[in-house]
């Protein structure tokens, strides 16, 4: 009888030769992209050598769909040590690189060695018979190994990292392909819903973007000279070869469109496939994925832009779109700093499925700085692999450069030749595009702070904690133009309230708003009076931003004051610190020196913290012909988390909309995509422990997985957002 990888319902049998065959093509398509298409062809080919076991092939014949990927920890007969085994046979030292993507192609990327599952124990496992089917295909030798590699092989001690990052992206392409082969045998028509991109898409997007840019009003004002410079600068830059560049431009000097122009350019001149945008806040993914949207509707192609982050708004899903998540097959993908760093770092199937899409790629990183200390260096290291080994463009995109390039103080940071900063003068740019001087007024109580806000009519206080920004709302007196803004609002609510400011700012009646930290990155609003609570430079900077944005004022004010409830901001008191001194040794805070000073203080000192957890050494080339590459990618994926993980989600029946959907998960035996999507729109995030108080107290267990809050009357407040009661008092529920 034939040898059967798969079989529908309807009884199809899916051969198991094809299956491997159609797998190893893929992936060794995918793989090209990288110069490791040969070994990614073995890996399809002995990734599920184990089916040929006459125990599998019996199983196979008594039961429907057993492989449909359903899930990625189902229990099932293990086809894949046979693999992993094959390739050590293949070649002792060579073939464990290929063991580790067929063991883990179904359960992730295991460690080498460790006291559970590993790749070292299915090395040793004792498997079924199925050499016999060895007879369906020929027994070849492996290929010689990408230049790269065998570059990293002759210094061990230096590039384990590289040679781990290079399973990965194989392991990528591996498991993509086995999914989309899988896929088109078991589900034709979810594979039709996927996309067939035109050759061309890029060429059309560009003229799409011309086309936009044309019709944009043509008001003649310093900032749109400005903007329009920037833009002329980029389209230039775009010009040269692929690598690492800077885009040094001030907030509201119109880097969005221009960064899209120069990697829509660049991507065509250096024949890449798409443009992925890495942004650290969710309210700037949303504001720039509606602008790339308004940019590229005239295409009248669904899914051109693609938008992968938590917040997403679930009335603009489809499922082309959901199926383009899985594995980032689309021309424009923006996404957060999260979602991208933790998928180079993760070990299980569905994060890693993109991670071969992003060769031949432009990798717009949007607010650089941002990222945390303490992961600097192995996010720092994958984005050298990604520029220097899979022919990606990296844009550093940030108004308060340099922050991550390498220097003799930094030696982790990325290595960016001069020439490689599109603005030809950022300093002179950033003194054009000045609108805002920088104050410091000391330590200011909330009563203090409430009096100065009161004096201006529209104003806007931005501050480090819910705690604060509620407080200096209460002192500040409830009003039709006093508004609130934290994260113990659901999302909806805060877009409702952001619209209502930008309505009143618009026809220019009274508006006082205080928030935390979520108003200050991207949110498109320009206040002429902005006070900023001390914390890092970045952040001032951001704040800054959105101030006399427009350039409708020679000169906006922002008032940065010393909290009176430091204590409880002991989240910020480090970046705090380091501004403090800044402010101490500049009369511009903002400037570009002053911000290098910044970055020296914060990121180019603290060596010690550039790896907290270790991550690079969790990749060791040993000499060790059992175990000859020790790659702990289990234990990377555990330990690399940008955002602990100490808050949970609770819902809330805000509003008509809100109230029907919480009745509808009641009612629902089993809650249905659709509707948990739109209840992201109403979840509010809070302390592990808080919430942990209040379950079955504030809040009704639905389906024994979903806290939905039981009294919103009570609760939750148009105002301020979810306020339990006990918690006024408890630091931990207000932070952030």
């Amino acid at each position: 009888m034939p040898f059967l990888a798969h079989r529908t319902p309807a009884g199809e049998s899916h051969l198991l030769i094809d299956h491997l065959n159609g797998v190893a093509s893929m992936a060794a398509r995918f793989a090209a992209a990288f110069d490791s298409a040969e070994w990614a062809r073995f890996a399809g080919l002995w990734h599920d050598l184990g089916k040929y076991s006459d125990t599998f092939q019996a199983y196979i014949r008594t039961v429907t769909d057993p492989d449909a990927h359903e899930s990625e920890t189902v229990k099932k007969i293990d086809h894949s040590s046979a693999g992993a085994q094959h390739a050590v046979a293949s070649s002792e030292i060579l073939g464990h690189l290929i063991a580790y993507i067929i063991a883990g192609h179904h359960a992730g990327l295991l460690n080498g060695r460790d006291s559970g599952a590993c790749l070292e124990k299915r090395l040793a496992k004792t498997v079924e018979a199925w050499r016999h089917g060895l007879s369906e295909q020929p027994e070849p030798n492996l290929p010689p190994l990408p230049a790269f590699i065998q570059q990293a092989l002759s210094k061990p001690r230096e590039s384990a990292f590289t040679i781990a990052f290079w399973l990965r992206m194989l392991f990528s392409a591996l498991v993509d392909a086995d999914f989309l082969d899988t896929e088109s045998f078991m589900d034709e028509e979810r594979k039709h819903q996927r996309p067939m991109w035109p050759d061309k898409i890029l060429v059309q997007m560009e003229e799409a973007l011309n086309q936009f840019i044309a019709q944009l009003p043509k008001t003649k004002t310093k900032v749109n000279d400005d903007r329009q410079s920037v833009r002329e600068a980029c389209l230039e830059a775009a010009e040269r070869s692929p690598g690492r560049f800077t885009l040094t431009v001030p907030t509201g000097g119109g880097k969005t469109l221009a960064s899209l122009a120069f990697a829509l350019k660049h991507a065509q001149k250096q024949g890449m496939k798409r443009i992925i945008y890495v942004i650290p806040f969710t309210s700037i993914i949303e504001q720039n994925a509606d602008v790339f949207r308004k940019v590229f509707k005239i295409l009248g192609v669904e899914g051109v832009v693609l938008e992968h982050h938590s917040n997403f708004d679930p009335e603009k899903e489809t499922t082309r779109t959901r199926l383009m998540t899985e594995n980032w097959d689309a021309p424009l993908i923006v996404t957060t700093s999260v979602q991208f760093y933790e998928s180079l770092f993760a070990n299980k199937t569905s994060r890693c499925r993109k991670l071969h899409n992003l060769a031949h790629t432009v990798i717009i990183l949007d607010e650089a700085q941002t990222l945390p200390v303490d992961y600097l260096k192995p996010c720092l290291s994958a984005l050298k692999e990604l520029s220097e080994h899979y022919h990606s463009s990296i844009v550093l995109c940030t108004a308060t450069q340099p922050a991550v390039g390498r220097r003799d103080d930094f030696h982790i940071g990325l290595n960016i030749e001069p020439d490689r900063e599109i603005i030809p003068n950022p300093e002179q740019l950033y003194q054009r595009l000045r609108r805002v001087c920088v104050n410091d007024i000391g330590a200011q109580s909330d009563e203090q702070l409430a009096e100065r806000i009161d004096e201006h009519p529209q104003a806007l206080c931005i501050v480090n904690t819910r705690k604060q920004a509620a407080l200096i709302y209460k002192v500040l007196g409830a009003a039709p133009n006093h508004f609130h803004l934290s994260a113990l609002m659901c999302p909806i609510h805060r877009s409702q309230m952001l619209g209502e400011i930008r309505n009143r700012l618009h026809t220019e009646q009274p508006c006082r708003v205080v928030s935390t930290q979520l108003i200050e990155a991207g949110v498109d609003v320009d206040f002429p009076v902005v006070f900023r609570s001390t914390s890092g430079m970045d952040s001032i900077a951001q704040a800054a931003g959105r101030c006399n944005r427009e350039g409708r004022m020679d000169k906006g004010q922002v008032f940065v004051f010393k909290s009176e409830h430091r204590a409880s901001e002991r989240f910020f008191s480090e970046t705090a610190g380091c501004a403090e001194q800044v402010f101490e040794l500049y009369d511009d805070p903002l400037s570009l020196e002053a911000i290098e000073h910044y970055f020296r203080l914060y990121y180019w000192s603290q060596n010690d913290r550039w790896d907290k957890k270790q991550i690079m050494q969790k990749y060791q080339l040993l000499q060790d012909r059992s175990l000859p590459f020790s790659f702990s990618f289990a234990d990377t994926a555990r330990d690399f988390k940008l955002i602990e993980e100490h808050s949970k989600p609770v819902i809330i029946p805000w509003q008509e909309e809100g109230q029907k959907l919480c009745a509808q998960l009641r009612a629902m035996p089993q809650p249905s995509r659709k509707v948990l999507r739109k209840l992201q729109r109403y979840t509010v995030q809070i302390p592990e422990r808080t919430w942990n108080r209040h379950l079955h107290k504030s809040f009704d267990w639905v389906h024994g997985q979903y806290a939905v809050l039981i009294s919103p009357a009570l609760h939750y407040s148009d105002e301020i957002g979810l306020a339990l009661e006990g918690d006024h008092v408890n630091s931990d529920f207000w932070i952030m």
